[in-house]
C-alpha cells in the first residue's frame, strides 16, 4: 500500500510538472507587462497633446476645427480605462484601438496644418513637442509590436498540448490582439500619379 501511495504521488508530481501551469502564468504576466507598456506610451502621447495644441493655438487661431478635433479625440482616449482586463476583451480592445486611431489621425491633420505656418515651424517649443510626439509614436509602435509578440506566445501556450488541458481546467483563454480596422483598404497598394 505504501508503495502504491509513493507511486501515485510520484506520477502526480511528474504530471503536474509537465502541465504547463507555470508557463501559462509566466506568459500571462509577460502579456500584462507588455500591455502596461503600450498603455504607458499612449499616456505619454496623451500628455503631450495639450501642450502641442496650446503652442499651435497661438499661431493658428483660425484652425479651430482641427484643434477641436485633436482635443476631442484626446478626451475620448482619456475616457477609456486602459486596464489589463481591457486587453482580454476583443470588443473593448477594438474600442480602445479606434479611439487611439482617431487621436493619431487628428494629430496627423494637426501636423499637416502646421505646414502653413512657417513661424510656427520655427518655434523651438513646437519643434521640441513635434519631436517628442514623433518619438512617442515610434515608442507606441515598438510597444504594440512587443505586445503582439507577447500575446502570440501566450496564445500558443494555452492552445498547445498539454498546456491546453491546464488552461481549460483553470479558465485561461486566448487573448485578443491588435488588429487593423481597414485591412482590405491597406492591402491594396496606393495609386501614385505624378501627372503627365
Amino acid at each position: 500500500m505504501r508503495y502504491l501511495t509513493v507511486l501515485i504521488l510520484s506520477l502526480s508530481t511528474l504530471l503536474l510538472s509537465g502541465c504547463g501551469y507555470n508557463t501559462i502564468q509566466t506568459t500571462d504576466e509577460a502579456t500584462n507587462a507588455a500591455w502596461s507598456e503600450v498603455v504607458n506610451q499612449y499616456q505619454r502621447r496623451a500628455d503631450l497633446v495639450p501642450n502641442l495644441v496650446n503652442v499651435v493655438k497661438g499661431y493658428a487661431t483660425h484652425e479651430k476645427e482641427v484643434l477641436e478635433a485633436v482635443t476631442n479625440a484626446r478626451s475620448r482616449v482619456g475616457s477609456i480605462q486602459a486596464t489589463p482586463e481591457l486587453a482580454k476583451d476583443a470588443q473593448s480592445l477594438a474600442k480602445f484601438q479606434a479611439a487611439q486611431g482617431e487621436l493619431s489621425s487628428a494629430l496627423s491633420r494637426l501636423l499637416v496644418v502646421t505646414e502653413n505656418y512657417p513661424q510656427l515651424k520655427a518655434d523651438a517649443s513646437f519643434r521640441d513637442l513635434q519631436a517628442q510626439i514623433e518619438g512617442t509614436e515610434n515608442r507606441v509602435t515598438v510597444a504594440r509590436n512587443r505586445y503582439i509578440a507577447s500575446v502570440q506566445e501566450y496564445n500558443v501556450t494555452v492552445r498547445t498540448f498539454p498546456n491546453n488541458l491546464t488552461a481549460m481546467m483553470f479558465g485561461y483563454k486566448t487573448k485578443p490582439n491588435f488588429t487593423v480596422e481597414n485591412e482590405n483598404a491597406i492591402s491594396t497598394a496606393p495609386k501614385v500619379d505624378f501627372g503627365k
